[in-house]
């Protein structure tokens, strides 16, 4: 039961990491100049059997894939689109899905352009581009990226589940939490705004310092060193979440200027992003402590080995980020 429980543990760790991965299927288009597209098409292989389904696109375009390979799970194909006409207006999508095939999803990426993103299925693999996306439209997209974006960057997602195995339980993780998600609002909305911002290759190695930090944190707490002296990170956590949400705004800003930002929705688009980081990280929260709930009722006694593999775990993978991005 202590194997099993910490196995599951462990892969509560590692598995949203490859959420793209777990998507039935997957096609994005991005546009790089006028007509000229990237496309990366994502087929899955269930029980060694590759997925149905290919790419559709409308006439006026001419499609290349390179040859699929096999990348966690999935058959991966990358290649290029050449489209004589806008396709806004455009229908595209997927062909050949054979009947009981789950959802996928489709994201194309104009220039000067919102993103649009849209669930296919079965009964309707097909979608109409909008020729200019809603607000509505803009912000269920920018929600989505935001939750792939905590919940599929590791690295943002180790560091919030460090603080659930650091604090463990209660006000202090709430707190924790909401001050690292008024930080993060800050330094996101200010560099996306052009109001300040930070060069990315230091930001993106401090992230990784942080992780590191809260993994040594988590060790030290579980062994009781200087008792009589709490810790900075254990009498004020919520000043230390603050102070590294800060940083880790400057990494979400990042992502947000490679996706981009729809003209005439700046506010909108930042706000559904935002609050889609924001539910991807509760959801975070909620997974890790739940199953620390699990093993304190089921297995209190794996519950410390659990807390310290976990902690070696993310500090050896934020040590190795560190030194790999410096």
């Amino acid at each position: 039961m202590i194997r099993l429980l910490l196995a599951w543990l462990l892969l509560a760790l590692a598995g949203p990491a490859r959420a793209d991965e777990l998507r039935p299927f997957y096609l994005e288009l991005r546009e790089t100049a006028a007509g000229q597209w990237d496309v990366l098409w994502k087929a899955p292989v269930l029980g060694g059997v590759a997925g149905s389904g290919r790419p559709l696109l409308p006439g006026f375009c001419r499609l290349a894939l390179a040859r699929p390979q096999l990348v966690g799970g999935a058959l991966v194909a990358a290649g290029t689109a050449r489209c004589t006409r806008p396709l806004a207006g455009a229908r595209l999508g997927v062909a050949g899905l054979a009947p009981g095939s789950p959802d996928g999803l489709i994201r194309v990426a104009p220039l000067d352009a919102a993103v649009q993103a849209a669930q296919l299925r079965v009964d309707a693999p097909t979608i109409t581009l909008a020729r200019r996306a809603s607000r509505w439209q803009v912000a269920q997209t920018y929600g989505v990226i935001g939750v792939e974006h905590i919940v599929g960057g590791i690295d943002h997602l180790l560091f919030v589940v460090a603080l659930v195995l650091l604090l463990r339980r209660g006000w202090p993780v709430v707190a924790a939490a909401t001050a690292f998600t008024i930080a993060h609002s800050i330094t996101l909305a200010g560099t996306t705004l052009g109001l300040f911002g930070l060069p990315q290759a230091p930001v993106e190695a401090v992230i990784a310092l942080s992780i590191l930090f809260l993994a040594v944190e988590i060790v030290k707490a579980q062994t009781g060193s200087a008792p009589d002296q709490p810790r900075l990170s254990q009498r004020l956590p919520w000043l230390v979440a603050f102070l590294f949400g800060l940083l880790h705004g400057f990494g979400f800003a990042g992502a947000l200027r490679e996706v981009g930002l729809p003209a005439g929705e700046v506010p909108m688009a930042l706000l559904a992003f935002n609050i889609g980081v924001e539910a991807g990280q509760l959801a975070i929260i909620a997974g890790a402590s739940g199953l620390l709930w699990l093993l304190r009722r089921l297995a209190p006694a794996a519950l410390q080995p659990a807390i310290f593999t976990a902690a070696y775990a993310i500090g050896s993978t934020a040590g190795y980020w560190f030194i790999d991005r410096l």
